[in-house]
């Protein structure tokens, strides 16, 4: 391991806390519109997932975005994520709420953003991390760029990186795949 990914795997194991943004990181950036006007977005079930280990984990999760959005509401009720700071133009005042209310310093937190109001939340946490397809200029600022794009699998990376840091990635991994037991799996079915 290089110097660089050691200096990352350290700062990863003392996160105690993940900031995401919403658009273009928990989902795709897309933005529809029903006929009656409301705003629809569709979330990575995997992107769910991650964020319930996460927190099942002991990680405290916060959304923040620029956008006001029942949608979002609904879906940090079903993650149980708390808070969410939505409608927030400057997203290094909605940090400060964030870092009162999980009682943590900067450098335990780690947060998630895609464009450039997401710049001073990113310049602030103790690690950062963009999906693939964010803005060049955020890519180029923070610790770890995705495989996977917004709203694609992005935000789970980042759970699994922050599991692995920290050495829970694979008790998780075995409870949930069975992984020791392979009982599971279907014979391979014969076909005439």
């Amino acid at each position: 391991m290089n110097a660089i990914a050691q200096s990352l795997w350290q700062r990863a194991k003392e996160i105690q806390a993940l900031v995401v943004d919403v658009d273009g990181v928990l989902t795709d950036g897309q933005l529809y519109y029903g006929e009656s006007g409301e705003s629809l977005r569709a979330f990575s079930v995997r992107d769910g997932l991650g964020l319930a280990l996460l927190r099942e984990a002991g990680y405290r999760i916060a959304i923040i975005s620029g956008r006001e959005s029942k949608t979002v509401r609904v879906r940090a009720r079903e993650l149980a994520i708390d808070p969410v700071l939505l409608g927030r133009g400057d997203k290094g005042v909605a940090l400060d709420e964030v870092l009162r209310s999980f009682a943590l310093p900067e450098s335990r937190v780690a947060a998630m953003g895609d464009d450039i109001l997401d710049a001073p939340l990113l310049a602030r946490v103790g690690l950062s991390f963009a999906p693939q397809d964010a803005h060049e200029e955020i890519r180029a600022k923070v610790d770890l760029v995705t495989r996977a794009a917004g709203g694609k699998g992005a935000v789970r990376e980042v759970c699994e990186f922050l599991l692995r840091a920290r050495g829970k990635w694979d008790a998780i991994r075995t409870r949930l795949l069975l992984h020791e037991d392979q009982s599971w799996k279907r014979p391979p079915t014969t076909t005439a």
